[in-house]
């Protein structure tokens, strides 16, 4: 796998832009906090402004990846993410920055995330055959997990020296090698076939109809979705709590989120072993046990020398994630008709991601209303629970998930 020239460019670019997404993660809540004084719930609203494309325009994004070419489109993608975020240091340096402007590149860069993260889960199995999938979506998530460790580490660093709004420049420079790694692919794209096609409306109806009757897509759809709640809940709390609850400086809040993502490397690099050797289904329940009670680690972490229970509640769950995604991606690339893969992948996001700004804003609110770590802590409980969801469908009762849809 690691001598496919077209493999590797593609495993460059999704990791340089990964490391400047996850630069960003942390930055711009830091820019709201530290340059904009912004409240508990304008920094959640930040972060469901980046999800919320998933609810507005993710059905039909999908339906429109399986029309086109997918990697013109992420190029693309690449290219508006970076012109938008270079807005936010353009506009700091005119003394213009404002918490609405923020909101609205968070906004506009989480619709080209719709488009470009859709287009390359579809876009994997045109480089890869079949069963070398699992080993690529290993490789792409080990280094996307490495990226939850470096880039809020380079993102502490940099705020700490000269400003988070600096921290930014990064992911600009990091969409910009994607783009150009993802040019130079040179496998030829087979095109989507074109005529005898139905309407946009009926092709998002057979997506969303495949998943809903599928017992296997059914039940892992609403466990992502479930857990994404409380996940996305805490996590959006994080930064405040760390800086104005634990009394962390931006460089160490950098470090502890970085730690705090070191178990999803293991995770990614074990995933494929684990599925191996305890089988595809079991690896999903071993993952979201992993991923549940561990986060009620998190809201214990306070001052004192008490801070290291974030990092260690939140590698565990970073290794439930990581295991989980490589297993579920795997599985849902070689298990739909390959026509319908662009339409099922976005139904199931739907869901999985569409939960993501409701949680932030629930997060915010309950902030608001109990204080940060009284909010953190109903989130992490909610987070506890959800892997009794996966126990609802076949999953229980089998070794391994099947090859085919045709086995159900």
């Amino acid at each position: 796998m690691w001598r496919h020239r077209d493999f590797r460019l593609l495993w460059l670019g999704d990791t340089a832009s990964n490391v400047g997404s996850n630069v960003t993660a942390v930055a711009l809540p830091l820019v709201a906090v530290t340059v904009l004084d912004a409240t508990v719930l304008q920094v959640t609203v930040l972060t469901a402004a980046a999800w919320l494309p998933w609810l507005l325009v993710g059905l039909p994004a999908g339906a429109w990846v399986d029309r086109l070419r997918r990697r013109p489109l992420m190029i693309l993608c690449d290219l508006i993410a970076a012109a938008l975020f270079l807005t936010v240091p353009v506009a700091a340096v005119l003394g213009v920055l404002t918490i609405g402007h923020l909101l609205a590149v968070a906004l506009a860069a989480g619709l080209a995330r719709v488009f470009f993260e859709t287009a390359g889960q579809v876009y994997l199995p045109s480089l890869l055959p079949p069963e070398r999938l699992a080993a690529g979506n290993a490789g792409l998530t080990a280094t996307r997990t490495a990226s939850y460790v470096l880039g809020p580490g380079i993102a502490g660093l940099v705020a700490q020296l000269v400003g988070a709004v600096s921290a930014l420049l990064l992911d600009v420079v990091s969409f910009l090698v994607s783009a150009l790694c993802l040019r130079r692919i040179r496998t030829v794209e087979r095109p989507p076939a074109a005529a005898g096609r139905p309407s946009l409306r009926r092709e998002i109806a057979e997506g969303l109809g495949f998943v809903a009757r599928d017992p296997y897509l059914r039940v892992l759809t609403a466990s992502g979705a479930a857990a994404n709640i409380g996940l996305t809940g805490y996590q959006a709390l994080l930064v405040v709590f760390l800086v104005r609850e634990v009394g962390l400086a931006p460089g160490a809040v950098g470090l502890v989120v970085a730690a705090a993502s070191l178990g999803g490397v293991a995770g990614a690099v074990l995933a494929t072993r684990i599925g191996r050797r305890y089988g595809t289904a079991r690896a999903m329940l071993i993952a979201a046990a992993l991923t549940g009670p561990p986060a009620l680690l998190v809201p214990l972490t306070d001052t004192g020398g008490q801070w290291f229970w974030a990092p260690l509640g939140g590698s565990l769950v970073s290794f439930g994630v990581a295991v989980g995604n490589v297993v579920k991606s795997t599985f849902r690339q070689t298990y739909p008709p390959r026509r319908l893969l662009g339409r099922i992948t976005v139904s199931m996001q739907l869901l999985n991601y569409g939960t993501i700004p409701l949680a932030a804003l629930s997060a915010g609110a309950l902030a608001g209303l109990l204080g940060t770590r009284p909010a953190i802590l109903v989130m992490t409980g909610w987070l506890a629970v959800t892997p009794l969801i996966l126990l609802i469908g076949p999953l229980r009762r089998r070794r391994d998930l099947p090859l085919a849809a045709t086995a159900t």
